[in-house]
């Protein structure tokens, strides 16, 4: 039976103990990770969330009703015990902070019993997902979990004061919003005193901290969560939290300059020295080294554009894409030139994946001879260059992709990381910053047959290409940057338009009517009729960053109730259906699409 804890006070938890502590009489709380009877003598070790500390229980310290408690101790069992710290009289645990000392307990109290748990609470769980996440409060009491918690609460306390010290103001913004189109799907909340109105929930605090500037409060941050109706992958949820700021009066040096700094102090919580300035790169430079406008710089493997070399060469995959506008480009995995085949028909089938037709290889065999989909096709003397332009060794495998330029970059800068992963090249306890710069300002959509911003439409245009916005929009960059971490994008801005002018231009870009544009955006563009200041902003993906900094490839991993792939919660079972009333008070009325009705009748 439970026992009360009245009168009992705990002085320490389980992991801040230290040989410092040896004489002293004191009292732990927490669970029973694994429980030992030898007999004459019970060894438990109990654990919080700062550790773990073995416990001794002898009949003469404890007492016979204090040695029976002790007995019946299983996993997962809550208790309170009072005792000695003493010097471990057995080896010592070199795998524990506390591995040098144990407690002689004098008294104990079972405060809770525990049924067997579904899974061990071990570091490193080799437990289904699924399961993990149906019994997320037990999982969450797993160590590593706890310290990427942990690791959480302390960056957001140092983002806080760093902010502080900066001269920002944190501002919470609205969660009920309008809807605005522009970006992902909204969560939409329907209102009951608005009959067929809905809120939306926010995508970013983006209008709301422009206005704030529009407010003059100069520098503004927010730790916020987001919400997006989007199809979830390892580094995505459906909600999520955004390290957001708004800064007034400043230029693009200037917000990468605090940010850096920022980041600097945040990677000292994991033990990592950062440099700074870090390097930066346009989006054009990236995207024809990298294929990728968040390139992973921790290892080479660089693309090659060889459209020159076989424009003219006897290959009719490369010389049509040449002919329809496309470009030949390739990327040099060194020293794989032996890979069967199969592995290599796998990488023809992931590129595949990612638009390409297919997928050209040739391998520099030792002899120098070649093994290739293409040689047949080409001369001596053509195969002879191609290796040359791509610095190709006895040993290589060179791997091309011909198409149009987007196809092109993205079956490469996909494969460049599949190879990388293959390879064993990415290292997790290097960190690699990049700023990209100078990314497109629009980008066109086929399916909506206009251009859209590749941001948002408050983007300012960089200053020289303003006179293209209204002849070649498609040629226009935006004053916009992100930040990039070892192949991941953790957060993103750009230099605000605030000149009127300027931003009707950019809306008769993206095919908006003056009637359009203040129907979705009117409070924000009323309030630039008075008086609005040059501001910049940047805004972090949160839990991403924390996923980082934590060495972890999942961001479920950093967060302490997650969403799986379809955006469900198995612990809570959310979505739900809700009741008939409350949907008729709300004068809704659940359809059932045609697909989900055909398949209930199947």
């Amino acid at each position: 039976m439970a026992e009360s804890m009245h009168g009992l006070k705990r002085t320490c938890r389980c992991g801040e103990l230290t040989p410092e502590y040896i004489g002293q009489t004191v009292t732990v709380m927490g669970w029973v990770q694994k429980s030992r009877n030898k007999g004459g003598i019970v060894f438990v070790d109990l654990r919080d969330r700062a550790g773990i500390i073995q416990l001794i229980f002898e009949e003469s310290k404890v007492g016979k009703e204090g040695f029976e408690k002790a007995a019946k101790l299983r996993s997962e069992f809550v208790a309170a015990v009072t005792g000695e710290v003493t010097r471990r009289s057995g080896a010592v645990n070199p795998n524990l902070k506390t591995g040098e000392i144990e407690i002689v307990a004098k008294e104990i109290r079972i405060l809770s019993e525990s049924e067997t748990p579904p899974f061990p609470i071990e570091e490193n769980s080799k437990t289904k997902d699924e399961v993990r996440l149906k019994y997320r409060y037990l999982d969450l009491r797993r160590p590593d979990l706890q310290r990427n918690l942990m690791l959480r609460s302390e960056a957001a306390a140092l983002i806080r004061q760093f902010f502080t010290e900066e001269g920002f103001l944190e501002i919470e913004t609205p969660v009920l919003n309008k809807s605005t189109p522009e970006g992902a799907r909204d969560y939409l909340v329907p209102s009951r005193v608005h009959p067929g109105s809905f809120y939306a929930l926010p995508q970013s605090p983006q209008l709301f901290k422009q206005l704030l500037m529009c407010s003059g409060y100069d520098r503004y941050f927010q730790i916020v969560k987001c919400f997006r109706d989007e199809d979830l992958r390892a580094d995505r949820q459906p909600e999520f939290t955004q390290l957001d700021m708004e800064l007034s009066f400043v230029d693009v040096d200037d917000v990468i300059e605090v940010n850096e700094r920022l980041l600097q102090k945040l990677f000292r919580l994991v033990n990592v020295e950062v440099s700074i300035p870090f390097p930066r790169m346009t989006w054009q430079e990236a995207m024809d080294r990298y294929g990728s406008d968040k390139p992973d710089t921790r290892f080479g493997m660089e693309l090659v554009d060889v459209t020159e070399t076989v424009k003219d060469c006897g290959f009719g995959v490369f010389t049509g894409a040449v002919e329809n506008g496309g470009s030949v480009r390739g990327i040099n995995a060194v020293g794989q030139g032996a890979m069967p085949r199969k592995k290599i028909d796998k990488l023809v089938d992931f590129a595949k994946d990612f638009g390409a037709k297919g997928l050209a290889y040739l391998a520099v065999n030792e002899d120098g001879t070649y093994k290739s989909s293409f040689a047949k096709f080409m001369t001596e003397e053509e195969l002879s260059g191609l290796v040359k332009a791509m610095d190709g060794k006895p040993g290589d495998l060179l791997l091309f992709a011909a198409d149009k330029n987007k196809v092109v970059w993205d079956v490469l800068g996909n494969l460049r990381l599949e190879l990388a992963r293959q390879m064993e090249l990415l290292d997790k306890n290097e960190y690699k910053f990049l700023w990209i710069t100078e990314f497109p300002l629009l980008e066109y959509n086929e399916e909506l047959g206009r251009y859209q911003a590749m941001h948002h439409p408050f983007t300012m245009p960089m200053e020289e290409d303003l006179p293209y916005l209204d002849t070649e929009p498609g040629r226009v960059r935006a004053q916009a940057y992100d930040i990039v971490l070892n192949g991941t994008e953790i957060g993103g801005g750009s230099i605000r338009i605030h000149q009127n002018e300027v931003q009707e231009k950019m809306f008769r870009a993206l095919g908006f009517t003056t009637e359009t544009a203040y129907q979705q955006f009117g409070f924000l563009l009323n309030a630039f009729q008075y008086g609005v200041p040059p501001h910049a902003g940047l805004a972090y993906g949160f839990d991403r960053l924390i996923m980082l900094m934590a060495k972890e490839d999942n961001i479920r991993e950093v967060i302490a109730f997650p969403k799986v792939k379809d955006a469900s919660c198995l612990l809570t079972e959310a979505p739900g259906a809700v009741d008939k009333e409350q949907l008729e008070e709300l004068g809704i009325e659940v359809v059932k699409k045609q697909e989900e009705a055909e398949g209930c009748r199947r």
